[in-house]
């Protein structure tokens, strides 16, 4: 077992990964003393803690505690950052904005790689990939998109809210979690803009982000005017007509309805009221079993990404004795659930 001191906290590392919550991280150190050990190890670059702060944090609390420790290879800190953020984006429950921040820091760095690799390989590069810089961006944006379920562009205005969030933390420290974890209310544009002002205006941009939003009003319910002479609406003109709903006309009364004088009740006759109701219904189409069978075989994907994620980043699960057992009885659950609903199918048929 590595001593804990040979262990190390890189700033820029940590500060790429979502901190646990109090009640999430005193779970934690309840779970790991009822386990007697620290399952999951702690994963190191160059004696660098890239992943475990938290259990490194515990094990330092309870040194009688065992723990194991996994080095992992880089070519340099940008691929670090790159497998934090990527190990990040698959392993944890995370906010929107703690989602677009990982995303966006990813994009920046994989882009200063190959900006890097330009300046020191030109003529290498120029004759074995032809592809201009701006070409190979749109491949590495397009990349990110796909692997998190998003869009280019929000990968792009992704960039743009992490380079925001960074300046707003070197302004005023503490920020970046409560933007983060939204503790502070503001919005992208707003945290965007704060990386595209001139130095000496961001202070101010920040000072205004950080200012407690004040509640709005509740609004004001305004007295109903007295019944006045008006054209009574019919379904075409409702709000409440669908879409698709072929307009339609009430048919001109016979004889005027309506009372000449003011605050005189309204005399609406039945039958115009009764077709008025009959126009407004309108018959919502529900979802059906065909329509939902892209649930069933997404959560299957996701189960098996995320399962072979784990595997792939903690080799020991399948390894160790305790935790391959512990495998085996989540994999008899599932089996028994199976069997069940395929019991249930063959009765239907």
């Amino acid at each position: 077992m590595m001593n804990l001191s040979a262990l190390k906290i890189d700033p820029e590392f940590q500060g790429k990964i979502p901190p646990l919550t109090f009640e999430e991280l005193n779970q934690l150190e309840a779970n790991i003393l009822r386990d007697g050990r620290i399952i999951n190890p702690i994963i190191v670059w160059q004696g660098l803690i890239v992943d475990g702060h938290n259990r490194y944090t515990i094990a330092k609390k309870h040194p009688e505690i065992p723990f194991t420790v996994h080095e992992k290879e880089f070519a340099s800190r940008y691929e670090a950052i790159i497998w934090i953020c990527k190990n990040q984006l698959g392993r944890r429950n995370l906010t929107p904005e703690q989602k677009k921040y990982l995303i966006g820091k990813q994009y920046e760095t994989e882009k200063q790689i190959r900006s890097f690799q330009g300046n020191q390989h030109t003529a290498v590069v120029s004759y074995e990939n032809r592809n201009s810089p701006q070409v190979e961006k749109d491949r590495t944006c397009h990349r990110i998109a796909e692997e998190n379920g998003v869009g280019r562009s929000y990968v792009i205005d992704a960039e743009k809210y992490a380079a925001g969030i960074d300046q707003i933390e070197e302004i005023q420290p503490g920020m970046k979690e409560s933007i983060l974890t939204r503790k502070t209310k503001a919005t992208a544009a707003e945290i965007a803009s704060v990386a595209r002002a001139p130095p000496e205006e961001r202070p101010a941009l920040v000072a205004e982000i950080c200012k407690p939003k004040s509640p709005k009003p509740p609004a004001q319910k305004q007295k109903a005017p007295p019944a006045v002479a008006a054209p009574l609406p019919d379904a075409s003109t409702s709000d409440e007509k669908a879409p698709d709903e072929e307009p339609t006309s009430t048919p001109a009364p016979s004889e005027p309805i309506f009372p000449q004088k003011e605050n005189e009740p309204l005399k609406v006759d039945r039958q115009q009221i009764l077709e008025i109701a009959n126009n407004r219904y309108h018959v919502k189409q529900l979802a059906n079993g065909a329509a939902m069978l892209c649930e069933v075989s997404g959560a299957a994907n996701s189960m098996m990404r995320r399962w072979e994620s784990v595997f792939r980043e903690y080799p020991d699960i399948l390894s160790d004795v305790e935790n391959r057992a512990s495998v085996g009885r989540t994999i008899q659950k599932l089996r028994d659930y199976l069997k069940n609903l395929e019991d249930k199918m063959e009765e239907l048929l």
